[in-house]
């Protein structure tokens, strides 16, 4: 019998706690939760066990929410972290943005927050290392390429520049789009809809807040070039660009609806971002994975699972579904390189990365080449769409990288 998630909720209004202990009656069988009327007390309650989960409000006399997440974040950094407020003027999003994971508003009915939550501890199963669960549940953001912060930076401190260029330059960058889209996807802005469009995302948010986010807060941090030596990131940028645009290609070709349009431009931006958190916080254990994989003659994938514990796919999305990214992204994420573990008996954001990586004609100069992407034949044929692989493959020669953003 799996354990209990166990779950602390942070309120100092009584009633509050009250009203949440009768809402979550139902969840007693899958949830052990607790309740501190303060900062301070829910603190105290960490220091004697841990907890999968802190649910807090923002607003609460002394320690605010903020910097009781702030302290969570600090001393329990595998705990997820979660807003349950029904304040969320600009000040608090601010102050909030940094040590939180998602964001839900008051009221909120007992299936969102029910959901928020199961969603957010569904993949630890994922990562078997706790150092590494407590790495990706600790992260802020994820490096973005130099040249590429630079150019936000300048950006957003122009008061001419158009949201579109802004869109544009977060659109290329896999850990810029991330962060934007969790943002966008919790409450923190009160959007109520699913994004998975870091341009539309931009535009949602306006130049404004997206310059404070930027300037003051500090969302968005750059890779520090000497931690990773030989990796090539620009060769992964490249290859991230060019598989976000050719999954949206194919997904175009398949007439398939906006949404999976979007998420699957999105999912191919992102589909490699496990490897920018281990080569940024674990640069050395990354090193040795990859001379494993060329002293061993074993796939990338297969090196980092005996050095990490997990690989690249199963790190990126568990760190998007702890941000709140829409589930068809993290899916995608999840199982580009074995699609069929994946249930789903439909073409998808996960079918369009799938394809894309394994056709996707840049090379990525970090992987082995003696582990080439192929297309899992067995899950076309399951879908019915052996006979478009064709089609696809003449559009990946004729799609240039980053062409589309």
């Amino acid at each position: 019998m799996s354990a209990k998630t166990r779950i602390l909720f942070v309120d100092d209004e009584p009633n509050i706690l009250d009203g949440l202990r009768r809402m979550l009656r139902g969840q007693r069988d899958q949830w052990d939760m607790a309740f501190a009327a303060s900062g301070p007390d829910a603190l105290a309650q960490m220091e004697m066990a841990p907890f999968d989960v802190v649910v807090s409000d923002m607003r609460m006399p002394g320690m605010d929410g903020a910097q009781f997440l702030a302290d969570v974040q600090q001393h329990h950094p595998a705990t997820v972290r979660i807003v349950l407020s029904g304040h969320s003027d600009l000040e608090s999003i601010m102050k909030s943005v940094g040590p939180t994971h998602q964001y839900l508003t008051k009221p909120c009915d007992v299936d969102k927050l029910r959901v928020t939550v199961e969603r957010a501890v569904a993949l630890r199963s994922l990562l078997t290392s706790d150092g590494l669960r407590t790495l990706v549940t600790g992260l802020q953001s994820v490096p973005s390429l130099p040249a590429l912060y630079q150019e936000i930076v300048q950006a957003v401190q122009s008061p001419d520049t158009p949201l579109s260029v802004i869109g544009a330059i977060i659109g290329r960058d896999p850990g810029m789009s991330a962060k934007i889209l969790q943002l966008v996807n919790s409450a923190f802005f009160g959007l109520g809809r699913s994004v998975a469009s870091p341009a539309q995302a931009v535009s949602f948010l306006g130049l404004d807040t997206i310059r404070a986010l930027v300037l003051s807060v500090n969302v968005f941090e750059q890779f520090d070039a000497k931690k990773i030596r030989a990796f090539q990131l620009e060769r992964l940028w490249t290859h991230s660009l060019s598989v976000g645009t050719l999954a949206k290609t194919i997904s175009t070709l398949e007439n398939a609806t906006k949404s999976v349009r979007e998420e699957s431009l999105f999912a191919g931006l992102v589909h490699d971002i496990g490897k920018l958190i281990l080569v940024a916080n674990l640069p050395e254990e990354y090193d040795a994975a990859q001379v494993l994989a060329d002293r061993e003659g074993i796939c990338l994938t297969e090196a980092q699972r005996q050095v990490f514990g997990s690989s690249h796919p199963e790190v990126g999305a568990y760190l998007l579904r702890i941000w709140g990214i829409p589930d068809e992204v993290v899916e995608a994420v999840a199982f580009h390189h074995h699609p069929s573990a994946s249930p789903g008996d439909h073409f998808t954001a996960l079918t369009a990365v799938h394809a894309a990586n394994a056709l996707d004609t840049v090379v990525p100069a970090h992987d082995p080449a003696r582990c080439p992407q192929v297309i899992d034949a067995d899950y076309l044929e399951g879908l019915g769409l052996t006979d478009r692989l064709a089609a696809w493959r003449a559009v990946s020669r004729a799609v240039a990288p980053g062409a589309e953003t």
